[in-house]
């Protein structure tokens, strides 16, 4: 999964995805799918692209639902949860 997918699940499906970093921060993909580092303070020496590839647990919970829990997944899962969504935003786009 790439950064941009994530990016792309966390906009249409109303999500906040959290992943750790190998230098302990954490990064924060939130619901308008902005990638950010909430901890970082100068620029840094890491690729994001990268330490998302690297990242084996990931927190995801769904914005504005007060009853909704974080749930923790895998990146197979979140990479599955993240595909179910494609083929309908490829049928949206062509219904016109």
């Amino acid at each position: 999964m790439r950064l941009a997918d994530l990016r792309r699940a966390a906009v249409k499906k109303h999500l906040r995805i959290r992943f750790s970093l190998s230098n302990g921060m954490e990064c924060v993909v939130n619901e308008h799918g902005i990638a950010q580092v909430p901890a970082l303070r100068a620029i840094p020496l890491f690729n994001l692209e990268e330490e998302l590839s690297r990242a084996l647990e990931f927190v995801v919970e769904v914005v504005g639902e007060a009853k909704s829990k974080p749930r923790t997944c895998t990146a197979e899962e979140l990479a599955q949860f993240a595909a179910a969504g494609a083929p309908e935003a490829a049928h949206a786009e062509h219904e016109d």
